[in-house]
């Protein structure tokens, strides 16, 4: 099935490793021209692409800056000659108890989740209101929509994520074919979740009515159709993708 995605220029934040790796696969495996973002190493992802056939680089940015985020539109636009699709999955935890949570721990994780995503959007606004198309598709959470012990910051993030999107869905929607959308997975089988403590995983396997983790590729799959051709009337939507954890 054609998705219409073939030479579509598209970024991934935080993509140097987990969902963000995997969706940027995905996306290259379209067709589509990816741009790899992350403050970590994000080189043998786009390796990973390039030896595929693909048309993938990195570039290294810190999206909780906006002049980095900004800076990051302007080498894709330079490279490619636009910005098409924006995924917005960079994230990071600083989990505690929130009498025990620092300013510190609070702050880090919205800058980078929140700010970061906000930050991301907005130097994509220009670029995707002039050429009357573009596609925002922004990782949020089933934490941001149930709250989850210990995550006062993550789901506090991820619930902005929400109101982002659903806000920034009725400005874009005046400029043409573009769309903003939420993806809110449950427990996805990524390093991330890997270091739960196995009692605790235990627990939360046992709550999710499939039993088992979701995997990138499920995540990945959401995003690339959202991206497509096929899905240019749904905008605004928070789309969960957890098992039947939170329906």
């Amino acid at each position: 099935m054609d998705l219409g995605l073939k030479d579509r220029v598209v970024v991934v934040t935080g993509a140097a490793r987990g969902i963000g790796r995997t969706i940027a696969l995905e996306f290259a495996k379209e067709g589509a021209k990816v741009v790899i973002n992350d403050v970590a190493d994000g080189t043998a992802a786009a390796e990973e692409i390039n030896k595929i056939g693909g048309n993938a680089v990195f570039v290294k940015a810190n999206i909780a800056n906006l002049q980095e985020a900004e800076q990051l539109v302007n080498v894709t636009v330079e490279k490619f000659g636009r910005i098409d699709v924006l995924i917005n999955n960079a994230g990071i935890t600083r989990d505690a108890l929130i009498h025990k949570m620092t300013e510190e721990n609070w702050n880090d994780v919205i800058n980078v989740n929140l700010k970061g995503t906000f930050n991301c959007c907005k130097a994509a606004t220009n670029s995707m209101m002039q050429q009357k198309y573009g596609r925002i598709i922004s990782i949020s959470s089933v934490v941001g929509q149930r709250g989850n012990v210990g995550q006062a910051n993550y789901a506090a993030s991820k619930a902005g994520i929400i109101g982002l999107t659903k806000t920034l869905a009725l400005e874009f929607a005046r400029y043409g074919d573009v769309t903003v959308n939420a993806i809110a997975p449950g427990f996805v089988d990524t390093e991330m979740v890997r270091v739960v403590p196995e009692k605790i995983m235990e627990r939360i396997i046992e709550a999710i009515p499939f039993h088992r983790l979701a995997q990138p590729e499920e995540i990945a799959h959401l995003a690339v159709f959202l991206a497509s051709d096929k899905a240019h009337y749904i905008t605004g939507q928070v789309i969960g993708i957890n098992g039947g954890y939170y329906t």
